[in-house]
């Protein structure tokens, strides 16, 4: 972990007063898609907060619900197929609730959202500099020469060289790392206090992404803006964010702490993601892998979701699903043996 980032996570701790209420609190978050006259759970009662500043990041393979969670929050879901239950504050108000006007306001001026492919989420017809345009006219009371010099201001704050000249580029104009930063960009004109980044640095280098990284850690010490990280990428969670969720299925298996979960993991999915990620550590030796695969919404059962591919799983397992159980240091996993394994780095055991 660079100082630079533990610096930040130890400022904006201390500027949280003692009992600040969460920016974004997710309850009960429940989500379906209708298929075939039947309701297939998606995600299946997601809970989780973010405080004002707070970098937090939610990892999993795909199809495990992170992107959905996002979706449902930001309401861009299609009602006609989808049943979304539960609440989301956003500074107390509900934006599960809301109508589509309401919505429309409320995106892009309190809280914005970096798609997780920049290529198709930037309209190729149109350049950069009219999609910065078209979100500040969409939230502000500006005119078109004040909101093109706030669109260059913006552009510049990301890290964008020369950024008169790329306002006018199209999004084919620019590299990968470009576009990312042309996203986020958008997503912060307005200056919301709540950004969802949705695999950010999914399609960029290694080099690409640190900057990325530290681009985020830059913005949310000079604005104080509270992120959600969407990732696949366990080493991303570790040098970045503040808090981590794990998610398997549609589910949160893991919580807490960034130091806590990956010091002391208690799930046996964490342990196999934390057991896959390369690092010095096991240079020249094989990798261990999660065996099996996702299961599919309709073959998801009432008892553990993870239990057919877990090295560690007990017959109860199969049946019973277990609730979040406290660790201490609001650390929380769900699994029947989360004493048994805490702190592991392998998940062994006899079923």
């Amino acid at each position: 972990m660079s100082p630079a980032i533990d610096e930040t996570r130890r400022t904006i701790q201390a500027a949280a007063p003692a009992g600040t209420q969460p920016l974004l609190s997710v309850s009960g978050l429940t989500i379906s898609f209708r298929q075939r006259g039947q309701a297939l759970e998606a995600v299946r009662d997601v809970s989780f907060d973010i405080g004002p500043g707070e970098f937090v990041g939610v990892v999993g393979e795909s199809g495990s619900g992170k992107s959905v969670t996002a979706l449902a929050v930001m309401g861009l879901l299609d009602p006609r197929i989808t049943q979304v239950t539960g609440s989301a504050l956003l500074a107390g108000k509900d934006l599960l609730t809301l109508g589509a006007q309401e919505l429309r306001r409320t995106r892009g001026r309190d809280v914005g959202m970096v798609f997780q492919e920049p290529m198709t989420a930037l309209d190729p017809v149109f350049t950069v500099g009219h999609q910065l345009t078209e979100t500040l006219h969409a939230h502000e009371k500006i005119s078109r020469r004040a909101a093109r010099e706030r669109a260059v201001e913006m552009l510049a704050a990301v890290g964008i060289p020369d950024p008169k000249l790329r306002y006018s580029a199209y999004p084919h104009q620019l590299s990968g790392g470009l576009r990312q930063r042309a996203m986020i960009a958008i997503a912060l004109c307005c200056n919301p206090r709540l950004l969802i980044a949705d695999e950010p640095t999914t399609a960029v280098d290694v080099t690409i992404q640190a900057q990325l990284l530290e681009l985020l850690q830059t913005l949310r010490r000079e604005r104080g803006t509270s992120i959600l990280l969407i990732t696949h990428d366990i080493g991303v969670i570790a040098e970045s964010c503040d808090r981590m969720m794990t998610m398997y299925a549609g589910e949160i298996v893991e919580t807490g702490p960034v130091g806590d979960v990956l010091e002391n993991p208690a799930h046996p999915y964490t342990i196999g993601l934390l057991g896959a990620q390369p690092s010095l550590l096991t240079r020249g030796k094989p990798l261990t892998t999660v065996p099996g695969r996702l299961p599919r919404q309709e073959e998801r059962t009432s008892g553990c979701l993870f239990e057919p591919r877990c090295p560690a799983a007990l017959e109860r397992c199969a049946r019973d699903r277990q609730e979040l159980i406290e660790l201490g240091s609001a650390h929380t996993a769900r699994c029947w043996r989360t004493h048994d394994l805490i702190g592991h780095t392998t998940a062994g055991g006899a079923r």
